[in-house]
């Protein structure tokens, strides 16, 4: 097989990575897509480096199986626990993308000198990966990072855009340690799902910050540079979870606006 046309791998503890698999299907509409969503084992956040570890492992093989020339890392816990384990897993095998090298350019980039919030699982917080990251640039900016543990399981439970998702949020959002900042970092995949409600909280007035899209640029940098680009007219997409349930199939189709199948792909049986 033409190395462009191999499918581009993504995957995620659950929905969270959905909001980067429709990100990058709008920017590259034509290249192939494969999803897995490990929903046996969601969320990330609260699970230990080493078992996020050993899925990841588990997830890349099955991805690196089927093909894919790029494995992007949807979640932000697996990024900071299992991408340079990945990296040496993988080899030549695949390119992998993490979500969080792409938003530490992009904040170095366009918010020098800056104050900028961030908001993430514990794991990704207590991880202090994205502070190392953005002290490594030397750019003076600023990071105050907040764990925001409720937020995932609410999303993944579809408690969003309603009262309960409100004061969760507002609690949150409220708390002293993002005080006077220029920015909010969305360091949570599952995160862009309630972008419009963290706006409104702001009313507009900082930028909101949302990996997807800065990771599917990425990608789409990365395909270009290494003349990997699909360039075929039609392409598919393919979804598969290590336990499936309604709910998973009846989100994914909302965001793709299509008839979606979900393929069990157990990752021990």
């Amino acid at each position: 097989m033409n190395n462009a046309h191999r499918p581009i791998g993504i995957f995620d503890s659950g929905i969270g990575g959905l909001t980067v698999a429709q990100a990058i299907a709008q920017l590259l509409p034509k290249e192939d897509m494969i999803y897995f969503g490990d929903t046996a084992h969601l969320p990330y956040g609260d699970k230990s480096e080493a078992a996020i570890q050993a899925y990841s492992v588990k997830i890349a093989d099955v991805l690196l199986k089927k093909g894919c020339k790029v494995i992007v890392i949807a979640c932000n816990s697996a990024s900071s626990a299992a991408y340079e384990l990945l990296k040496e897993y993988v080899r030549m095998d695949a390119h992998i993308i993490n979500v969080i090298d792409p938003m530490v350019a992009y904040v170095t980039k366009h918010f020098k000198d800056k104050q900028i919030g961030l908001i993430g699982t514990k794991r990704t917080v207590m991880s202090g990966v994205y502070t190392d990251r953005i002290k490594e640039t030397q750019n003076n900016v600023q990071l105050k990072s907040l764990a925001t543990p409720l937020l995932a399981p609410m999303i993944e439970e579809g408690f969003f855009n309603n009262q309960i998702s409100h004061e969760i949020i507002g609690q949150y959002l409220s708390d002293s340690e993002l005080l006077d900042i220029d920015a909010l970092i969305l360091a949570c995949t599952h995160y862009p799902l309630i972008k419009k409600e963290i706006n409104q909280f702001y009313n507009g007035k900082i930028s909101i910050l949302d990996s997807s899209e800065v990771v599917a640029q990425a990608l789409k940098t990365h395909l270009e540079t290494n003349s990997l680009i699909n360039e075929q007219p039609e392409s598919t997409k393919r979804f598969f979870v290590s336990d499936y349930t309604p709910s998973f199939e009846a989100s994914t189709r909302l965001f793709f606006g299509e008839v979606v199948h979900l393929e069990q792909h157990r990752l021990w049986n």
